[in-house]
């Protein structure tokens, strides 16, 4: 991001925006099929529906991004390689009698006639290129990472230089997008090692992750449960925390494919899926009654949808599954074994906390349910199950009971939640319980 400027989500933005937003939308399926993609109205329109958007921060984008452009030491040629790239052809402002400055004017003024229709007196701001010199020579670099490729996609030899000119003279930021765009709109294939390294430059621009993500063709590695690629909670906990009061039985469907469809930016897609599910088989093929699945679940929910609990589990089981089917159609669930190591450390310290919370009960909203009675499921899931699933499920009947955390046992809490290989941010979610004065 250009100084003293916030990012692009903190803009608000969601998805693509500015010029190669614009590019998204001239070439997406729909207007393809409606026979609109090449039409200069039809597009000149699609920049105007574009610059209304967001209060007017969208027009400002598009409008930058053209004077990027234009402002910098671009020749005709490269200016009308990289479009064309961007829309993947189908709209080439050569066959409506303009060139490409031609074009990036008028997108330009179209996006400043928006702007003064609220304030008269808006004069266009010096443009902002990113010309940091390490991180433009980044962007080439992976420009050039993935030449042959997108050359041939393409059909366009003069397309890698021209963008590397973007991205090594004009504007990283905006060098980045048409890249990402070109790979997008010809479908090139990316390694999934280099895709993380567009999020981390994504990250460093201020972008957000769909921008980079979404219509990008990423050789994903299959599935692996083992390694989670999550900062944050996952599987039946993770659905657990997402449970709040206002559930219900005609929506659980629903609220369990919000966890369920949720791959991380860095997940395989199906990863979200599979992890909840053999959390749900773990439950499901274990010896614990109906009685205590039961209650496990309202305990770890903090009793937001009071249901069987192995009906509960065969649903989830049955969403994921819906999921993987479609997403992952050769993934084969497998329930790799508990990590009976940990068992010990973890029951100790869930022992500790039993005694302290033993006159607490989980949940006020309807029938309470005695910490006594959630601790006791929650152990027997770590003595006879997986230490790992039930050291998740202990974290979050913690925050159902608001229980009041040492630092001593926090670190020790992260120290397990390492050891399981949990990401960044897992343990920190019950951060705000330590009473960090003991």
């Amino acid at each position: 991001m250009p100084q003293n400027r916030p990012t692009y989500v903190a803009l608000g933005y969601s998805e693509d925006f500015g010029l190669t937003g614009l590019a998204e939308r001239l070439c997406s399926p729909d207007r393809t099929r409606a026979g609109s993609a090449d039409d200069l109205p039809a597009a000149l329109a699609a920049a105007a529906g574009l610059a209304d958007g967001s209060d007017g921060e969208e027009a400002v984008e598009l409008e930058e991004d053209a004077r990027r452009l234009l402002d910098g030491p671009l020749s005709e040629e490269v200016l009308h390689t990289v479009w064309l790239a961007a829309v993947g052809r189908v709209f080439d402002p050569v066959g409506h009698g303009m060139d490409a400055r031609s074009w990036l004017r008028a997108v330009s003024d179209l996006a400043t006639a928006r702007l003064r229709q609220n304030k008269r007196s808006y004069v266009p701001p010096p443009v902002r290129p990113v010309r940091d010199e390490e991180l433009c020579g980044t962007v080439v670099a992976e420009i050039r990472a993935l030449a042959p490729a997108l050359t041939a996609a393409a059909g366009l030899p003069d397309l890698v230089p021209a963008l590397e000119r973007v991205a090594g003279r004009t504007d990283a930021d905006l060098g980045l997008r048409l890249f990402l765009r070109a790979l997008k709109a010809y479908a090139v294939r990316v390694p999934k090692e280099q895709y993380d390294r567009f999020l981390e430059l994504g990250e460093r621009l201020g972008y957000p992750v769909a921008l980079v993500r979404d219509g990008l063709d990423v050789d994903w590695p299959p599935i692996d449960t083992e390694h989670r690629a999550t900062d944050w909670d996952f599987g039946l906990s993770k659905l657990a925390g997402n449970a709040h009061q206002d559930w219900r039985q005609s929506t659980a469907r629903r609220e369990i494919q919000l966890v369920a469809y949720a791959d991380e930016p860095g997940q395989s897609p199906g990863t979200a899926a599979a992890l909840l599910l053999e959390d749900a088989l773990r439950l499901l093929h274990s010896p614990l009654s109906d009685d205590t699945l039961t209650t496990l679940w309202v305990a770890v929910s903090d009793a937001a949808l009071r249901t069987d609990g192995r009906a509960w589990l065969r649903l989830v089981a049955d969403v994921c599954e819906e999921r993987l089917r479609k997403t992952a159609p050769t993934y084969i669930p497998e329930v790799p074994p508990a990590r009976a190591d940990l068992a010990d450390p973890v029951s100790r310290e869930l022992r500790e906390t039993a005694l302290a919370v033993a006159d607490k009960a989980v949940s006020p909203h309807w029938q309470p349910l005695p910490a006594v009675e959630a601790m006791a499921a929650v152990e027997q899931v770590v003595v006879q199950i997986d230490p790992d699933l039930g050291f998740r499920l202990f974290l979050r009947v913690l925050r159902a009971l608001s229980a009041p955390l040492t630092r001593g046992q926090y670190e020790r809490y992260r120290a397990i939640g390492e050891r399981f290989g949990y990401g960044e941010y897992h343990v920190d979610e019950v951060e705000h319980l330590v009473q960090w004065a003991t």
